[in-house]
């Protein structure tokens, strides 16, 4: 009985997989083939959910993929952000800290205080509002789907808020890498700074830097904008948290409210994973190092290939016309979210200056 329990799940997941190795082809075709980069900077991600929607809404499910496909946006996801903390190393982060970490929670507060009052203005659905919150302050995507089953999201709920995220994050790719040479006269730590914390994905950030040292042969950007994004995605850690304990607590006044309910458990598995990152550099430095440096490839290799499955299954089961009736309001939420954390960054990095001066 419960050898079929999870034999129906696998038509879902292997379609989750199908879907992933198709997005993987096609942003290779794209990216290096097209734009002649030798790295795509197109999302897999996005293409898996555009790919997912499109044969979601041209064909019908199947009954037999659906339990799969719920799966995959669930657990899989969960498993996928487990794996993303083996790219974190906080020994790193020492370097840019004491001027990235004061910058990224002033950003996130901004952000945060500045679509609650679009919120109340715009009257956009609350779930919406969290969802594109957390993804234009803290890591894009990652951030939307590790935060949507904590508040109980729609699907279309999150297919129009990753749209949007993703949306506003092409254009910050494209546009900040030249405004940032402009603005700080070719500085690779605050040109760094500035990509790290001011553009929504980790892919983004980056092509983003990868960009810039293409164009301007400053392979230091890219550095410090890597790290910067890196410190910025540990805030996961906190935000998600944060976010169930602010939804749930306002959601019965008749229903006893307790964060251990609520707290989204795989963050700890994030934590660990950063851990064990960390002790087995230290332990594995000099022995077996290729060994634990596969190791820690592979298992960065199996987060993206997870989260990219989650994309897909929650693309195939977005329905085009619900995220049509939501109309433009949570775009301009999106378009307000990317302003604010860009002139804050701005506005930060000057005082900073200042006070060093």
């Amino acid at each position: 009985m419960d050898k079929n329990k999870y034999l129906v799940l696998l038509p879902g997941i292997i379609l989750a997989f199908v879907l992933y190795t198709l997005s993987q082809g096609f942003n290779n075709i794209i990216g290096t083939e097209l734009l002649g980069y030798e790295k795509s900077p197109i999302s897999t991600a996005m293409i898996a959910i555009l790919l997912g929607m499109f044969f979601g809404n041209v064909f019908s499910i199947r009954e037999s993929f659906v339990r799969g496909l719920d799966f995959t946006q669930k657990n899989i996801l969960k498993l996928g952000i487990i794996c993303l903390g083996i790219q974190l190393k906080p020994f790193e982060f020492l370097e840019f800290g004491a001027i990235a970490i004061p910058l990224i929670v002033i950003c996130i507060i901004s952000v945060l205080v500045v679509i609650k009052l679009l919120i109340n203005k715009l009257k956009i659905p609350r779930n919406m509002a969290y969802l594109i919150s957390i993804g234009s302050t803290v890591c894009g995507t990652t951030a939307i789907m590790a935060t949507a089953p904590v508040i109980g999201a729609k699907k279309n709920e999150i297919s129009y808020a990753i749209a949007n995220i993703t949306l506003f994050g092409i254009l910050s790719m494209l546009i900040y890498p030249y405004f940032a040479n402009f603005y700080f006269n070719g500085e690779p730590l605050l040109i760094g700074l500035f990509l790290g914390t001011s553009i929504h994905e980790t892919a983004q950030v980056a092509a983003a830097g990868l960009i810039y040292d293409q164009q301007f042969n400053s392979p230091e950007t890219l550095n410090v904008a890597t790290v910067t994004k890196l410190i910025r995605n540990t805030f996961l850690i906190i935000m998600i948290p944060l976010f169930a304990y602010l939804y749930n607590r306002g959601q019965s006044k008749e229903k006893k409210y307790s964060i251990i309910d609520i707290f989204p458990y795989f963050v700890l598995g994030f934590v660990a994973m950063i851990i064990v990152r960390n002790v087995g550099d230290q332990i594995f430095i000099t022995n077996n190092s290729e060994i634990w440096l596969s190791t820690v490839d592979s298992i960065k290799s199996l987060s993206k290939i997870f989260l990219t499955m989650a994309m897909a299954a929650i693309g195939m089961s977005t329905n085009l016309r619900d995220i049509k009736s939501m109309g433009y309001k949570p775009f301009v939420v999106g378009f307000v979210g990317m302003a604010t954390v860009g002139i804050v960054c701005l506005g930060t990095i000057e005082l900073y200056l200042y006070f060093l001066n």
